[in-house]
């Protein structure tokens, strides 16, 4: 039962996401840092769940996040920055719902970055002009 309230909850913040959060990440690469290795680390929910106080929106994703379980120093290694850098940007990703405390991050995000890696790799070299 409290399984399904999990995955039920987690599923409604999946199906309000809204595109404007893509402008948070803009092109701050330790924001990206973190939601990249994110998405690489393991990421389960508590074994035993808390109770759920009430319906409001903040609560209930308090108390995914509350039941969220990851390894800090984990995810601090894999996105390669300092502990003070990590704890002041991971806040605004976690508030925001960019990341999801599934493992997952925000759909538009998703796709904003697979665009620009996308971009990367189309992106070819000039080849240097030929004299006759």
């Amino acid at each position: 039962m409290s399984e399904d309230l999990y995955a039920k909850k987690m599923a409604h913040f999946k199906e309000n996401e809204k595109p404007e959060i893509v402008l948070l990440i803009g092109e701050d690469l330790d924001l990206i840092k973190i939601i990249v290795a994110w998405t690489n680390t393991t990421v389960m929910r508590a074994r035993k769940l808390s109770p759920l106080r009430s319906d409001s929106e903040s609560e209930v994703w308090e108390w995914l996040w509350k039941n969220a379980v990851y390894s800090r120093e984990e995810l601090i290694a894999k996105s390669a920055l300092s502990e003070y850098s990590f704890d002041r940007r991971i806040t605004p990703l976690i508030g925001n719902r960019v990341l999801y405390p599934d493992g997952t991050i925000n759909s538009f995000v998703q796709r904003y970055l697979r665009d620009r890696v996308l971009k990367i790799f189309e992106a070819k070299p000039k080849r240097p002009g030929r004299k006759s």
